[in-house]
This record gives structure tokens, sequence and C-alpha cells, in this order.
């Protein structure tokens, strides 16, 4: 029997946690194995329960979900943190993702995309639109810090690992970025696992946002 997806719903509303658990608990494969109302409790219920996928509402009083994520995704084996939003183009979820989150979802998300979604993010990918990427990663060019944090860590890199950089900034996949560079896809497969390592960089969304914030995508 397959191990169902283990889940943390965090949000300081009661009434959101029930509605996401009522939600997913409708999926075989999915069990939600706590939730929170904090970034504090958020922190310690992942050492003690270790889900794969964690829903973090970003707004909470006391310890707010940017640190609790910040701390998640410090963590060895890390779950997949996921942004819970009012709306897309809230500006913390930028910061959510600079910090390491695999996603974001818009707490309006349809039931059964929900329940995709997490599946999604459990298997490692990025839980985000191409048309919200774009926005968020043109919004992350705003930000002078960013920018020369960036370009800092650029200058650590390989030509080629710049070239692959550029491409996972456009969204490129694996097969896609071999095809432009004339590489195999292992290869760029093998390029991007060690540059995320010297950028220490969560996962490739982390990295393409970097790819902007450092001149390196066409604006």
């Amino acid at each position: 029997m397959v191990e169902p997806i283990r889940v943390l719903v965090v949000d300081d509303e009661p009434m959101v946690c029930a509605h996401l658990r009522t939600i997913l608990g409708s999926a075989d494969d999915i069990e939600v194995v706590d939730t929170a109302q904090d970034g504090a409790a958020a922190v310690e219920s992942v050492i003690r329960h270790r889900p794969r996928v964690v829903l973090m509402d970003l707004r909470m009083p006391g310890v707010d979900g940017l640190t609790a994520t910040e701390r998640i995704c410090a963590m060895p084996d890390a779950p997949a943190v996921v942004a819970l939003t009012t709306f897309d183009a809230d500006k913390y979820v930028l910061r959510a993702l600079r910090a390491g989150a695999a996603g974001f979802l818009v707490k309006s998300t349809p039931p059964e995309d929900l329940i995709g979604l997490v599946r999604v993010a459990a298997d490692g990918h990025t839980v985000l639109s191409q048309e919200a990427k774009r926005r968020l990663v043109a919004a992350s060019g705003d930000e002078r810090a960013a920018r020369q944090h960036a370009v800092r860590l650029v200058r650590d890199l390989t030509e080629r690992e710049v070239d692959v950089l550029a491409c996972l900034g456009q969204g490129l996949s694996n097969a896609q970025i071999g095809q432009r560079l004339h590489l195999s896809e292992a290869t760029v497969k093998s390029y991007v696992s060690r540059m995320l390592d010297k950028l220490s960089c969560a996962n490739r969304l982390q990295a393409a946002l970097l790819a902007y914030d450092a001149g390196l995508v066409p604006r």
C-alpha cells in the first residue's frame, strides 16, 4: 500500500484549517497530519510529524508565515512549502518564494484543483501557473538589494552554469534547456542540481527569480 501524502495546514483562522482538512481528507492518498495557527507551531509540527507538504498562510500574528517558511525550508529533508494567499499578486508571495517555497495557492482554489496541486507539490514540482510565474518574476526586478545579492552569487558560477540559469529564468524544462544549449537532458539535470547547491536555492523557481534579479532574463 502506498503511503499517503502527509500534509500540514497552517492558518490563523480555525475555519480555514477545518475547510482545508475536509477537502484534502476526501482524497484517499492525502492525510492531514496536523493543523497549526501560527508560524512557531508550524515549525514544531514539521519536526514532530514530518509532512511532505505544508500549506502555509503568510499573514499570521506572532511568528508569521514568511519566517516559518524560512525556518522550515532550511531544515534537512525539508517538506514542500506552498504559500496560501488571498490574492495572487500579494507581495508576500514573492518573499516566500525567495525563502524557498515551492509555489503558492490562492485560498479560493477549487477543491478538485487543490487536491491535484498538493499532489504536484509532493512530487517535487512547482505549484505555480505560467502567468503567475511571469508576474512574480517581473516583480522581482524591482528590488535593488535583491539585484545586488543575485549579481554577487552569479559571479561564482561558470559560464555554462550561467547559461543554464538564464534558461531556468525563462521557465524552460531540462529537455528545452538541452535543446537550446546542445546538451543531453542528463547533463542539464546535473548542471541544475550543482547550480542549486552553489546558489543555496531550494528549487528551480527560486533559481529563476535569482536569474531575473541578476539581469540574465530579458525584461
